[in-house]
């Protein structure tokens, strides 16, 4: 069992006990309880009543955050060399071909997001095996693959994310930055919440939002009460 330092545990006195929190009332607790020596993250945690070894239960979606996520994010983006004039206004860090495709096979991942073109696709799939694991392959339903890659670039950096459940029918996902203001945090909470429930798999019964967690990196979890959250924006 992982020993939690006096930090923490000083830190989960202050979360009630078997109590569902209302979501500013929560998000202001997890605001009052950050004291880490950084700027940490917000961090969302769903169990969802779905089994991901079910296809018609899967879930992976992304979502624009309207506040952002608080992150700076390198993109790497792989076309062709006719697009390449194109690809160096388009906002990606780093722009390549065939030659960035070596180059990750060699071991290059200085970025958090690949996107690529639809062209480029066939060569992409041998780097199934680096890219996979770190969640980095390019795939339609993340948005990651597409034409239109200048429009794409744009709402990554402005706050798109991908969120998708693990094995466990899990969710965990960034919202924020504990120096965010309650009022952007609540924002970016609803809208992802909202983009759940409307990416529901056609397979999922039965109650779907089981509980729900927000903490920041180095903070205790407080559960929040969905349901109030969906009723405050009816």
């Amino acid at each position: 069992m992982k020993k939690r330092s006096r930090r923490f545990n000083t830190l989960l006195k202050e979360v009630e006990e078997n109590k569902l929190y209302a979501p500013l009332d929560a998000l202001s607790l997890m605001k009052s309880l950050s004291n880490a020596n950084f700027i940490e993250t917000a961090e969302v945690h769903i169990v969802l009543g779905l089994d991901p070894k079910y296809a018609d239960q899967q879930l992976r979606a992304t979502v624009i955050l309207p506040k952002g996520t608080g992150k700076t994010i390198r993109i790497a983006l792989i076309t062709t060399d006719d697009k390449t004039q194109e690809a160096i206004s388009s906002g990606a860090d780093i722009i390549g071909g065939e030659d960035l495709i070596h180059e990750i096979k060699q071991g290059r991942l200085d970025f958090d997001k690949l996107i690529a073109t639809p062209d480029m696709m066939v060569s992409i799939a041998k780097l199934g095996r680096i890219l996979g694991p770190k969640g980095l392959m390019p795939s339609p339903k993340a948005g990651t693959v597409t034409n239109n890659f200048i429009k794409t670039i744009e709402e990554f950096k402005a706050g798109k994310l991908e969120y998708k459940i693990d094995r466990n029918g899990i969710l965990h996902v960034p919202f924020g930055k504990s120096n965010f203001s309650i009022e952007d945090l609540y924002s970016n909470l609803i809208t992802l919440q909202q983009s759940i429930d409307k990416n529901r798999p056609q397979g999922s019964k039965g109650k779907y939002w089981k509980t729900t967690y927000i903490a920041t990196t180095m903070g205790p979890s407080i559960p929040l009460d969905i349901n109030l959250l969906r009723e405050s924006h009816l």
